[in-house]
């Protein structure tokens, strides 16, 4: 049985809130693109989408981890981890759905920047 206090610490946490928020801006971005892009884009822009929503849903899940490894020893790793996470889905998935959304394929050289962070995390 997990202490109270640490659950209290996991949920009030800023990496368990941004994990949670980011989660949810991830289910409204893949609903966006499921139904709002549908008939606006390409198959292979739809494929973009999916791909940089999955990263975006698979390391908001990572967020909300990131506080149940905090340690005296460890508070600092992990706090670059989570920032580390943050930056991927802001660099891989944004530079994704923004190259989608305005039809510039060049935002795709930013990607691999994001996935590297994604790596660190």
């Amino acid at each position: 049985q997990v202490p109270e206090m640490a659950t209290a610490y996991v949920l009030t946490s800023p990496w368990w809130k941004l994990g949670a928020l980011s989660g949810a801006l991830g289910v409204m971005l893949g609903a966006f693109g499921a139904h709002g892009l549908r008939d606006k884009v390409d198959q292979r822009m739809l494929e973009v989408w999916e791909t940089g929503n999955r990263y975006h849903m698979l390391h908001s899940i990572m967020l909300l981890l990131v506080p149940l490894t905090i340690s005296p020893k460890r508070s600092q790793a992990t706090s670059w981890a989570g920032t580390f996470f943050t930056g991927g889905i802001a660099l891989f998935s944004g530079s994704l759905y923004a190259m989608v959304l305005t039809g510039n394929r060049k935002l795709g050289a930013i990607t691999p920047i994001g996935g590297l962070s994604f790596i660190m995390g």
